[in-house]
């Protein structure tokens, strides 16, 4: 999964264009690498969760990818350059998305627990939407 993302970022980075800076508000705080307003805390805390799982998910798809591609296919990735745009482009996307006050407290902990990359991929699934919810209760109870 991981390296997939990497290799989709390394075709995607090569026909990006940076779209135009957006009018200034000297009342809210800006993301510099997204220029979108963290006006709320949530928003706040999840610009930081995302700057700081970005080196983690970078270093894992490295890791992925030096574990499953041939030396031909890593060279033609040129991993210095890529890693940096892999970062920018993650925290762009991740600080972009709307995400609920468990998924960021997910990206919180997974980053700061998980001692490598298995566990990072694992305790990241517990982000996606649904995940840790329990069934509704019907209020039909067995007696």
């Amino acid at each position: 999964m991981i390296r997939t993302a990497l290799l989709a970022l390394a075709l995607a980075a090569c026909g990006s264009k940076t779209p135009a800076p957006a009018e200034p508000d000297d009342t809210l705080t800006e993301h510099p690498a997204t220029g979108v307003h963290a006006d709320t805390e949530i928003h706040r805390r999840r610009d930081a969760a995302c700057e700081a799982l970005a080196p983690r998910i970078t270093a894992c798809a490295v890791e992925d990818a030096k574990a499953t591609m041939t030396p031909e296919e890593l060279k033609s990735l040129d991993l210095p350059a890529t890693t940096k745009i892999h970062q920018r482009e993650f925290i762009k996307q991740c600080t972009a998305d709307e995400l609920s006050s468990r998924q960021v407290r997910v990206y919180e902990v997974c980053t700061k627990e998980a001692p490598d990359c298995a566990a990072l991929d694992e305790c990241l699934k517990n982000a996606e939407p649904g995940a840790g919810e329990h069934p509704h209760d019907d209020g039909n109870t067995a007696e």
